[in-house]
């Protein structure tokens, strides 16, 4: 199994590499927009502004970041022969969960939050 979920993990890190560079490519086309104009498009009524469009793609960088460190997580517990065992409770984490979550590091009951 840890072959295939090996496989799968560093698949998923490519993608996300991938995407990643895309984003940090139009985080800084966004700053060469803002740095090489002195409009004022805080108050352009055509659309989002430059501040705005940046802010978007820096929450996305974030969370594509935070994807690859989970994927390199469990990269490092399939190395490690503690892939499927959760972190909190060291219980086993069902094969249904890593199948739609392959990165997981938590069992459903204590991935779920409580009230």
């Amino acid at each position: 199994m840890s072959e295939d979920v090996g496989a799968r993990l560093a698949a998923e890190r490519e993608a996300v590499l991938g995407r990643l560079a895309g984003l940090r490519d139009d985080r800084e086309r966004f700053v060469e927009a803002s740095r090489d104009s002195n409009a004022d498009d805080e108050h352009d009524p055509e659309g989002h502004t430059i501040a705005y469009e940046r802010s978007q793609v820096d929450t996305h960088v974030r969370l594509a970041e935070r994807r690859l460190a989970e994927i390199d997580a469990a990269l490092e517990r399939v190395a490690a022969g503690s892939y499927g065992v959760c972190e909190r409770c060291g219980g086993t984490i069902p094969a249904e969960r890593l199948a739609v979550r392959p990165a997981a590091s938590t069992c459903v009951a204590c991935a779920t939050p409580r009230t």
